[in-house]
């Protein structure tokens, strides 16, 4: 087979597309882009406080400090952080007309602040313990006798 120069640009010619062609076929186009999505975040069912240790019983003006402590039913499926449980007299209880009894015939100290994690739960965690006692007023106190204290709980 004789070396022609048509025989040479055949060959060079079936070469260029032989390439051309092996080329394409790996080809692409190269782009940017951009998206957006989302993510959402659940709520917090508030706790339920309660009081569990034994009930205040007994009161009287000048008397001694109770204790009151308790726990939490924390309703989520996952742990709640409290930082402070504060308990008093239901500041709108009033029994009596002429000299009621009403929260100021009483004192009520604090818990220490908890700052926990309150497991998800009934009757989980404890908010430690607070004291009520009586106060020894200058006026007549009858119309505190025999009544039941109203005590509210709130959390932070």
């Amino acid at each position: 087979m004789k070396f022609t120069r048509k025989r040479a640009a055949a060959v060079a010619t079936g070469a260029a597309l032989t390439f051309i062609v092996g080329g394409v076929a790996f080809a692409y186009w190269s782009t940017t882009g951009s998206g957006t999505g989302s993510a959402a975040t659940g709520n917090v069912v508030a706790v339920t406080i309660h009081a569990t240790s034994t009930p205040v019983a007994g009161l009287y003006p000048g008397g001694p400090t109770q204790n009151v402590s308790g726990n939490f039913d924390n309703p989520n499926s996952g742990s709640v952080y409290v930082k402070q449980v504060t308990v008093a007299v239901d500041p709108t209880w009033s029994v009596g007309t002429t000299l009621p009894c009403t929260a100021a015939d009483f004192t009520v100290t604090q818990p220490a602040v908890n700052n926990a994690e309150i497991a998800s739960g009934t009757g989980v965690g404890a908010w430690g313990t607070a004291t009520i006692k009586m106060n020894n007023l200058a006026t007549n106190q009858d119309n505190c006798k025999g009544v039941t204290v109203p005590l509210v709980f709130s959390s932070n």
